[in-house]
């Protein structure tokens, strides 16, 4: 919708398109509430979005540069008497830092790059041609020395010569057409750009518990049939400076060949018997959870799988939480495949845009690239009664839901507030290449000393239609120490290869590598009771690999809002609606507000 059409009522005003905020924009449309959706980007899903790789280099440029002055307008021309006005941030600057990027691919133009995507019969064919050349030079090289020396046997030994030329005194060719037999030709940077629609990046990295909240809102609202998913494959963990699968589920762990078949009973004894609160568990609550699991007499190999690949927690986590993951792990099991995970095809940046396109269908009104400049606020009362919006315009309305960067920059925080590391890198082969070269895989990477943080890495493959064919797509993230690149590259340094590494022992070879930090979603907020009642935050994503937090917090202002109303009831089929004393079909209508929402895209 333009921005001049904009009506002046609302129930709820919402900014920013984050996840938090799309569920309650959804939830709030679905019960008949008139919503307001608005944006300051130009794309959905604030920080929870994913970009195609041209658009990510857009994005990067744009946090690496300085953020511009804000100007402030006067706008108390549009208060009544008794109103305040609460100014706004227009920018988010802070919730990103530390950007830095890293290419390790040639830099070969795009004729170049158009010549490697030749068919590999191609290159053969002109591999051949070029040892034909070269052996007809070195057959008449022979012939003049052979006329030379008039000797027979120097004839024959020149024969030889040519036909088995040591390869070791061969002249030495870079790339593929050197060879007589096809090669994998490593993807250049022009490559990348040409492809780069065929990659969905996410700025955060997450899993959906197949049994978690999120999967169960999908589910009950009907929002899940916007969007497709794929199963996790693989469980794996960095041990010894190996990758291995974790034995997660009955059948992988009697199929795994990296346990005995004691450690097979025992872990398949322990899974069975954690499922079950037991007295002796609750004598180890306030005690790690790696005494715990010592004390059950399960060996390294075992304590390692349980406390860093399925309870995913640190060696001084105390049992009662650790043994609550190890079964949210196992009660996730089975219900859409063999590991816990789902992941959205496209992206994690579907997500959100689902739930937009809910409430668009239910009556919302979206609109990108447009802003809420200031709340107008009653003195007497502290409630919000209206916003001005980026063009002026004053709109009023019961609630409002922004998200936590827009608000001002000088709040004074009680702690200082945390933030993750991510990398983002695109590789040319697995961590564990297999017979499948379309895995989807969650690996986890514990400490490298006690006290460091645990880095959770899923790698994509493109099946998941978030990288180009013949490339993986790797997400790290972690509770940062330092600076994402110093957290993160020495992972990056264990675990793959670049151009300054020396040996060449088969890992994955990094082609394009971001680092970033990202403002931890799950830090307490000092400002919450200092905003009018009916002003609701929202925060970013959190370090956590699932979305508990995201939902429970949609959740509770939804509670906020409607007290009593309930949570995102499900959707009817669009055949199912009928319209009284409307001739246009269902379908159509239905229709009619998914394409409101895809307007402003």
């Amino acid at each position: 919708m333009a921005a001049e059409d904009l009506p002046s009522e609302f129930d709820v005003v919402i900014l920013g398109t984050g996840l938090s905020e799309s569920v309650v924009a959804a939830a709030c449309s679905r019960v008949g509430q008139r919503v307001l959706h608005l944006d300051r980007r130009s794309y959905y899903a604030a920080n929870w979005a994913s970009f195609t790789f041209n658009g990510l280099l857009t994005w990067i440029q744009e946090q690496q540069e300085e953020p511009q002055q804000e100007d402030v307008r006067d706008w108390s021309s549009l208060l009544e008497e008794g109103e305040e006005l609460i100014h706004l941030s227009d920018s988010d600057s802070s919730s990103i830092t530390n950007v830095q990027v890293f290419c390790y691919c040639s830099e070969e133009d795009e004729e170049e790059a158009a010549a490697a995507e030749a068919l590999n019969t191609t290159e053969e064919e002109k591999a051949a041609d070029d040892d034909a050349v070269k052996e007809s030079s070195e057959t008449e090289s022979a012939d003049s020395k052979d006329e030379e020396s008039a000797g027979a046997e120097g004839e024959e030994q020149a024969t030889q010569d040519q036909g088995e030329e040591p390869e070791a005194d061969r002249p030495h060719t870079s790339g593929a057409l050197s060879q007589s037999e096809p090669t994998k030709k490593r993807v250049s940077y022009a490559q990348l750009l040409k492809e780069g629609r065929r990659f969905n990046i996410d700025l955060v990295s997450k899993l959906i518990f197949s049994h978690g909240s999120l999967v169960d809102l999908l589910i009950k609202s009907n929002v899940s049939r916007y969007a497709e998913f794929k199963n996790v494959t693989r469980i794996l963990t960095y041990r010894h400076g190996n990758v291995e699968q974790v034995p997660c589920s009955r059948a992988d762990v009697f199929a795994s060949r990296q346990l005995s078949v004691v450690e097979k009973r025992k872990l398949m004894r322990f899974l069975t018997s954690c499922m079950e609160e037991t007295e002796e568990q609750q004598a180890y609550n306030s005690r790690p959870y790696l005494d715990f699991l010592q004390d059950q007499q399960l060996g390294d190999n075992l304590q390692h799988f349980l406390l860093h690949s399925i309870a995913m927690v640190t060696e001084d986590t105390p049992t009662l939480e650790g043994l609550a993951s190890t079964r949210h792990f196992l009660r996730c099991l089975g219900r859409y495949g063999n590991t816990p995970f789902l992941f959205p095809v496209y992206g994690l940046g579907e997500i959100p845009q689902c739930f937009c396109r809910m409430c668009a269908v239910f009556g919302g009104v979206y609109c990108l690239r447009h802003s809420v400049h200031c709340l107008i606020v009653d003195r007497d009362t502290n409630r919000c009664k209206a916003v001005i919006d980026s063009r002026g315009q004053r709109i009023n309305c019961s609630h409002f839901v922004v998200e936590d960067g827009s608000m001002a920059s000088d709040r004074k925080m009680a702690t200082p507030p945390r933030c993750l590391s991510r990398a983002v890198l695109i590789t040319d082969s697995s961590v564990l290449p297999g017979p499948s070269d379309q895995q989807v895989s969650m690996v986890t990477v514990p400490p490298a000393s006690p006290g460091g943080p645990t880095v959770k890495m899923v790698e994509l493959c493109s099946s998941t239609m978030t990288c180009a064919p013949g490339t993986y797509l790797v997400h790290l993230t972690c509770q940062s120490v330092g600076s994402a690149h110093q957290d993160l590259s020495p992972v990056v340094t264990r675990m793959f290869h670049t151009t300054e590494s020396e040996e060449q022992d088969g890992r994955p070879f990094v082609l394009w590598c971001l680092y970033f930090n990202m403002a931890d979603g799950s830090t307490p907020e000092a400002q919450g009771d200092q905003l009018p009642g009916n002003v609701h935050l929202c925060s970013g994503p959190d370090v956590s690999l699932g979305h508990e937090h995201s939902i429970q917090q949609a959740r509770s202002i939804f509670q906020k809002i409607l007290p009593g109303e309930e949570f995102c009831p499900p959707a009817p089929d669009p055949e199912d609606i009928i319209y009284d004393g409307d001739n246009t079909s269902p379908s159509a209508r239905h229709q009619e507000g998914e394409e409101q929402q895809e307007a402003v895209e």
